[in-house]
């Protein structure tokens, strides 16, 4: 796949205990992309921040199960990446607490596919 210049990069702010449809939102919205074909998706995991709650949240050694703020990225070709927002609006906006969706413009400098590793040589 080559992908090379202008193109889109949706980023999608939330919590990594946000569900939908019982299942973790972060995950849904990863495994939906890879389903829609686009380029990737990277989830970010937050030490710490507040958001429309105004409530603080920050990881502590000693707390696992915190909940704190996650960020998905993704990027791909402008239309795709609309189309797919325009996919998975409708998850966000049933969600019982706040998130944040943002769009802009990025410009793709390198998209290179890694190898992938064969158990076996033939």
């Amino acid at each position: 796949m080559e992908i090379k210049g202008e193109a889109k990069l949706l980023r999608i702010f939330i919590s990594n205990t946000d569900k939908f449809k019982h299942n973790l939102l972060y995950e849904m919205v990863v495994f939906a992309a890879k389903r829609y074909g686009l380029a990737g998706a990277t989830v970010l995991k937050g030490v710490m921040g507040y958001g429309s709650s105004s409530v603080v949240r920050s990881i502590k050694f000693w707390e696992f199960t915190e909940k704190l703020p996650v960020v998905i990225e993704i990027v791909d070709e402008s239309e795709k990446i609309e189309k797919f927002a325009e996919k998975i609006l409708p998850w966000f906006e049933k969600l019982r607490y706040g998130c944040m969706i943002t769009m802009e413009k990025a410009n793709i400098v390198l998209y290179k596919q890694g190898e992938k590793k064969s158990f076996f040589k033939w």
